[in-house]
């Protein structure tokens, strides 16, 4: 095993979680290591075609490392080795291929416990910190990175310590007034969604071309506010950050007091590699996270870093929701609302949280917690739609049939797409341990997740998508359909690591250092007890730039 120079900091991984923490050390004039599994990629690397949809490029490979995925069908527990959790194995992560939706959680994300009860059969907690303790955060990520958009006044607008968004909205797609129309008639409140994605040129990045490639697809110009684009690459100039690519990291190495002293990591061509340094931290998604961490014994951690108590790799969760469509028959529409429909490029921008929180007194014994809705145009993809049109009743179709069907779908209809973002309750039946027979491609063991969901996010996902369908049928779509769903998604996946005051009840303190250690920290989504009803990477930012400063305060006083 070979041995490098101690660093300040060493971080594993370079997502969201990853590069507030990497950007501040760096730009503070600390030394950094990162190591990044995957490859990295530059702008030039994204081009706009959908054959780069995520591309197996940009992940792990299936054959190499797989998760073990247990899920319930209703009767049993069933074993899946084909759906997989990798975001982005590339420097960046998946914030290379997010949609840049950024909501900000809400007070009440913060104290679900206190505010709404435990159901039972959850593990449902309040945090350690507050909104207040997120809000500068929040703020400073906003700034840093690059946020498009434009607060409105609202009901259910958070508390905020600036009126707006450091960058005007982005382009606008022209039935977004359409939209807003419709909601305000039905006594609704169409928000502007704030997007990670520059409307205008900053900080040496480009401003978005509006292609339409850009939920699941990397960003050609820079404009997505990836991790890599809108602070590694700021970091790395400093010269104080040193990036180690194809470095799979397999244990951390720890003392006798607990600490952990080096990471041990795998390089391209296979070889052990150690690395030294003050601090450490673990940035590599959720479920990857406790994987490292669970292959990490000591003297002090016989059972993996920080899980003396069984904490490790518990209290994982997905997102919850469900999606819906609607589709506008040209034949019905003006020439001028078909013109509008079809324009391609301007993002949609809505959003609806009017059911954040549901007081409804006949679907729910009290008020519960809701969920949101947001309004988007899938990405072009031409080639992969035409092909799911070769189908029909279960029937392969050829020749005129398959003609008409293809001209049809392109020329004289538009489909309209919503999404639903809810909770997924925490519960004894969702977590990630290390499979006890199956071992990867570098003979270490690979990651079991057990997805159990919870009967109540099913119910308030089936609630707010007939409330996303009404709104359709409101907007005028002439066909309109919609499902909720509880099966987990690969790309919303948090906790795992959850923090909080007891390490009898979580893995890290309030600062996301393991328990057990004082200078291991965890900064990706893993941390969040909840997830909110919302996409995550905004705040998976604002935490990480909030443990910097603890970071950094520990390493001033050294």
């Amino acid at each position: 095993m070979s041995q490098l120079v101690e660093f300040d900091c060493c971080v594993i991984g370079s997502g969201a979680g990853a590069g507030p923490v990497i950007y501040e050390l760096a730009k503070a004039g600390y030394s950094v290591a990162v190591l990044e599994k995957g490859k990295w990629y530059k702008e030039t690397d994204f081009r706009k075609d959908e054959q780069l949809y995520r591309h197996d490029a940009f992940r792990s490979k299936i054959e190499n490392e797989r998760h073990i995925l247990e899920e319930h069908d209703g009767e049993n527990w069933t074993e899946d080795t084909t759906a997989q959790f990798w975001g982005g194995n590339i420097v960046g992560g998946a914030s290379n291929f997010m949609s840049g939706y950024f909501h900000r959680l809400k007070p009440q994300d913060f104290k679900l416990a206190s505010t709404f009860g435990v159901i039972e059969g959850s593990n449902t907690v309040d945090w350690p910190i507050s909104y207040q303790d997120l809000e500068p955060y929040y703020t400073k990520a906003e700034n840093i990175i690059g946020i498009s958009g434009k607060v409105v006044e609202h009901p259910f607008l958070e508390p905020r310590s600036t009126k707006d968004y450091p960058l005007p909205p982005t382009a606008e797609h022209p039935i977004a007034s359409w939209f807003d129309k419709a909601c305000r008639k039905i006594g609704l409140n169409p928000l502007p969604m704030a997007r990670g994605i520059l409307s205008r040129p900053f900080n040496n990045r480009k401003s978005c071309e509006y292609s339409g490639y850009c939920g699941s697809y990397g960003c050609a110009s820079g404009a997505k506010a990836s991790s890599r684009a809108a602070l590694i690459d700021d970091a790395v100039a400093t010269g104080n950050c040193t990036m180690f690519t194809e470095a799979k990291a397999y244990k951390l190495d720890s003392d006798q007091q607990g600490n952990v002293t080096s990471v041990r990591y795998f390089d391209s061509e296979k070889k052990s590699v150690q690395i030294k340094a003050k601090i450490f931290v673990v940035a590599c998604y959720s479920i990857e996270s406790s994987r490292l961490l669970l292959s990490s014994p000591g003297e002090k951690h016989k059972n993996g870093l920080g899980n003396n108590y069984d904490q490790v790799g518990k209290n994982l969760h997905c997102c919850a929701g469900g999606t819906g469509h609607g589709v506008f028959d040209f034949s019905q529409l003006s020439q001028s609302q078909i013109d509008q429909l079809m324009i391609r490029g301007p993002f949609f921008n809505r959003a609806l949280q009017d059911w954040y929180v549901i007081d409804d007194k006949e679907a729910f014994d009290g008020p519960v917690k809701g969920g949101t809705i947001d309004f988007v145009f899938d990405p072009p993809s031409p080639t992969a739609d035409a092909n799911e049109l070769k189908w029909q009743d279960g029937n392969l179709l050829w020749g005129t049939p398959l003609k008409q069907k293809i001209k049809s779908h392109f020329t004289q209809s538009k489909d309209f797409k919503f999404e639903v973002f809810c909770d997924w309750l925490t519960n004894d039946d969702c977590y990630v341990s290390l499979d006890k027979n199956e071992t990867d491609d570098w003979g270490t063991p690979v990651a079991r997740v057990k997805a159990g969901s919870h009967p109540h996010d099913l119910k308030v996902g089936e609630y707010i998508v007939e409330k996303g369908k009404q709104v359709m049928e409101a907007l005028g779509a002439h066909s309109v359909r919609g499902s909720a769903f509880s099966a987990p998604t690969s790309n919303l996946i948090a906790g795992g690591l959850r923090f909080g005051n007891d390490p009898k009840t979580s893995a890290l303190d309030p600062n996301c250092r393991v328990h057990g250690t004082n200078n291991c920290f965890v900064t990706d989504g893993s941390f969040m007890p909840n997830g909110g009803s919302i996409t995550p990477t905004f705040t998976i930012y604002a935490n990480s730039f909030r443990v910097a400063d603890s970071i950094l305060a520990q390493l001033e006083a050294q």
